[in-house]
C-alpha cells in the first residue's frame, strides 16, 4: 500500500510549501556571515514597514505564547491594572501570565462561540485607570474573531492613554490588523498564517510601546527584553541570543509570497475561501460553532451533526486514515466537534481533498451523506470567486 502524506488541517502548524521548505534545507552558515546578516536586518525592515509599524519589529527563536509573555513584560508593571478580554481558551492565557507579572487582573469574558463589543469593552475601561487592554483577535479554541477596527476606533476616542496588546497568532497575515490603528503591541508566531514551521515568535511595538518599555528601567525578564533586542534588530551583526540562521530565511521566504500575493489580496482570500469551505462542511450537516457574524476567516470549529451519531475520537481517527489531521475541541466543546485551520498557504486543492476526506470519513463511520454533496458547494464556490 502507497503512503500518501496527510493534508495537515490543524489551526497551525500549517502546511509548508516546498520554497520555503528548501530555505529550511540549506546548508546553515555562521550568525555573523555578511549575507545572513543583511537577510535579518531586510527581513526585520520589510516586516515594520508592511504591518505599517511606526516602533520596532521583533523577530525571535521562540513560541506565540513566549511572544505574549514578551508584549506583556515590556509595557506593564507590577501594580498597574490590565483588563483582558477574552472569549476562548488562548484569551484566558493571559490570565496567569498578568497575574504573575503581579498585574491587577480584570477580565471581560464572551460565551464561547460569540465575542464582546467595543461599547463592552468602553464600559469596562471606565470603571477604573488601565494601564493596557489585551485584546485575542482570533481564539483557535472557538474560531470567533473580535471585532478589531472597532475596539481600536473605540479607544483613539474614549481611552487614547491605555496601551493595546493584540494576540494575533492565528490572525497576522490571515485577517486584517495594521498597527497604525492604534495597536500598540501585536505579536504572531511563524507556524500560522505565515505558512512556515514552528520556531518563530514575531511582535511588532509601536513608538509610544518603545517609549513606555524604556521609561521602566531595569524589568525583570531578560531574554525577551525589548531593550535587549532593539540593537540586534537594528543591527543583526550585534549579539544578543543566537539566531535561527534557517528559520530566518524561511520567514524570509514566507514573507516574499506574502508580498507576491499582496497583504489586501491575502486577506481576501482568506475570507473568500473560509466562506465557501464553511458553506460546504454545512451542506454535510455540519454547524460552526462561531456565530456568523464573528466567524474567523482563518480556522473553524464544527460540530458534529445532531443524530449523526458520530464520535469524535473514532471519527477524527477515521479523518486522518482518509488522509486529514484535525484537532480535537478544547474547554466546553471537547467532544462536540473538531478543528480545521484553512490559513496560510493553504489552496483550493488542499481544501478539495479535505471536503472529500471528511464525506468519506462519515459514511466510514456509519454517517450517511450524499458522495460529492460538500464537494459540489466547495467547486461551485470556488467556479463563482
Amino acid at each position: 500500500m502507497i503512503e500518501t502524506p496527510k493534508l495537515l488541517m490543524i489551526p497551525g502548524p500549517t502546511p509548508v510549501v516546498r520554497s520555503i521548505q528548501d530555505q529550511m534545507a540549506r546548508e546553515t552558515v555562521a550568525f555573523g556571515d555578511a549575507d545572513f546578516i543583511a537577510d535579518f536586518k531586510g527581513l526585520a525592515a520589510e516586516l515594520k514597514s508592511l504591518w505599517r509599524c511606526d516602533g520596532e519589529a521583533f523577530v525571535l527563536a521562540g513560541s506565540g505564547t513566549l511572544a505574549m509573555e514578551m508584549a506583556v513584560a515590556n509595557v506593564t508593571k507590577s501594580g498597574e491594572n490590565i483588563l483582558v478580554c477574552s472569549h476562548g481558551f488562548f484569551g484566558d492565557r493571559f490570565i496567569d501570565i498578568c497575574s504573575r507579572k503581579g498585574l491587577g487582573v480584570d477580565v471581560l469574558k464572551a460565551e464561547w462561540g460569540t465575542t464582546y463589543t467595543p461599547e463592552q469593552v468602553d464600559a469596562e475601561l471606565s470603571k477604573k485607570k488601565y494601564a493596557a487592554l489585551t485584546v485575542t483577535h482570533v481564539d483557535t479554541s472557538t474560531g470567533v474573531s473580535a471585532p478589531l477596527a472597532e475596539i481600536c476606533g473605540m479607544l483613539k476616542k474614549r481611552h487614547p492613554e491605555v496601551l493595546l496588546i493584540v494576540d494575533a497568532v492565528a490572525a497576522a497575515g490571515g485577517a486584517e490588523s495594521w498597527m497604525d490603528w492604534g495597536i500598540d503591541v501585536l505579536f504572531t508566531c511563524s507556524q500560522k498564517a505565515f505558512g512556515v514551521a514552528p520556531g518563530l515568535a514575531m511582535l511588532w511595538a509601536s513608538g509610544r510601546a518603545v517609549e513606555k518599555r524604556r521609561a521602566m528601567g531595569t524589568i525583570p525578564e531578560s531574554y525577551f527584553d525589548f531593550e535587549r533586542w532593539i540593537p540586534v534588530m537594528r543591527d543583526p551583526s550585534k549579539y544578543w541570543g543566537t539566531p535561527p540562521v534557517n528559520m530566518i530565511w524561511a520567514l524570509k521566504e514566507g514573507l516574499r509570497l506574502i508580498k507576491e500575493e499582496g497583504l489586501e489580496e491575502r486577506y481576501s482570500r482568506h475570507i473568500r475561501q473560509a466562506a465557501i469551505f464553511v458553506a460546504a462542511m454545512e451542506a454535510l450537516g455540519f454547524e460552526t460553532a462561531a456565530s456568523k457574524e464573528n466567524r474567523a476567516p482563518t480556522l473553524s470549529i464544527f460540530f458534529y451533526p445532531e443524530g449523526s451519531g458520530l464520535d469524535d475520537p473514532a471519527f477524527r481517527a477515521k479523518l486522518a486514515e482518509e488522509g486529514v489531521q484535525s484537532a480535537g475541541c478544547l474547554g466546553g466543546f471537547a467532544g462536540k466537534g473538531f478543528r480545521l485551520g484553512h490559513m496560510g498557504n493553504i489552496d483550493k486543492h488542499v481544501l478539495v481533498g479535505t471536503v472529500a476526506a471528511v464525506e468519506r470519513a462519515c459514511i466510514e463511520c456509519g454517517y450517511e451523506v450524499e458522495p460529492g454533496k460538500g464537494l459540489g458547494v466547495l467547486q461551485a464556490g470556488f467556479i463563482r470567486e
